[in-house]
């Protein structure tokens, strides 16, 4: 009853004729270089490699398997500049995020970023101006990895093998998390001497219902075997090898980029939302976020789907 009243209110909203908008007034709002044109899949990463296995999903792989991915002062930067320019693409509706070689993420790349840090920390004699400098060097990489969550397209973290300190904060900030038999994962920071600063001690607790266990695995540094990590709720399956893994997250890909972009779009947002914020808030979020959202010419075609029990899902336009 009620989706047959939407359905019939959002007829009558869409086929009103809508204002044209010059075109000139846009320039500058989207980003010029878009991934759905061709020259995507060939651009050029020192990092990351990014192909498009399937129409509307993109597969970002960490690719610097020498380094068993470590992450080096080039990535933060080229990590960030992906997400926000995926985020940008009405093409794209989900992303997958692998490492190449034969683990997902070494973690920080120590040996390359400890002149970052020691060459300018030196150069500061007060401490005041010392702690100014770390301070916004460490803002500068939590938005690299903060980017991954503002991406309002699902991301599917594909882990095998280790997965060690800055490598648990990025996919900590994703969507989905798979994961191999042989995959490990360790919040490596306290072994280092201080706290991780990247997400793994905001976003984790949210995640894993478990929160002494949480507690246990960041202040002894220990691994966490796949097994685990599935009990405790950080990822949702365990395969028995990469192959197989990345089979099924194509597949669990597929069915998401099928889906109305209007709708798991802003499934991301409003979960996100109501992750940090109270239930009454959160409810109020939506009357606000589908007073527009059900006007959408998807609830009309996904409604319509349903009731006739259609064998394929609608398609929906691009977002």
């Amino acid at each position: 009853m009620v989706a047959s009243v939407i359905c019939g209110l959002t007829r009558h909203v869409v086929t009103r004729t809508a204002p044209k908008i010059p075109v000139q007034s846009l320039a500058g709002v989207v980003s010029s270089r878009k991934f759905s044109e061709k020259a995507r899949y060939t651009m050029s990463y020192e990092t990351l490699d990014v192909t498009s296995p399937h129409e509307r999903i993109l597969h970002v792989q960490m690719n610097r398997p020498d380094k068993l991915n470590a992450m080096n002062k080039v990535f933060w930067r080229e990590i960030l500049d992906c997400f926000r320019e995926i985020s940008d693409d009405t093409d794209i509706r989900v992303v997958i995020l692998s490492g190449a070689g034969r683990m997902f993420s070494a973690g920080l790349d120590i040996g390359d970023m400890a002149d970052l840090i020691t060459s300018q920390v030196s150069k500061k004699s007060d401490v005041a101006r010392r702690a100014k400098y770390l301070q916004s060097l460490i803002a500068i990489y939590q938005e690299s990895f903060n980017a991954l969550e503002k991406c309002q397209k699902p991301v599917i973290a594909a882990v095998h093998g280790g997965c060690i300190g800055g490598g648990v904060d990025l996919i900590a900030a994703c969507d989905i998390r798979y994961c191999t038999q042989d995959a490990w994962f360790q919040v490596k920071e306290v072994d280092l001497g201080f706290a991780p600063d990247l997400g793994t001690l905001q976003r984790i607790p949210k995640t894993v219902g478990n929160n002494s266990m949480v507690r246990e695995m960041i202040y002894t540094a220990r691994k966490v075997e796949a097994g685990e990590a599935k009990g405790m709720g950080f990822v949702s399956q365990v395969f028995p090898n990469k192959e197989v893994m990345m089979s099924e997250v194509d597949k669990l890909a597929e069915s998401i980029a099928s889906k109305s972009p209007v709708a798991v779009q802003g499934c991301k947002v409003a979960l996100n939302y109501s992750r940090d914020h109270t239930i009454s808030e959160g409810l109020k979020f939506m009357q606000c976020w589908n007073m527009t959202m059900l006007q959408s010419e998807d609830v009309i075609k996904g409604s319509e789907a349903v009731a006739k029990k259609a064998e394929k899902p609608p398609h929906f336009s691009k977002l």
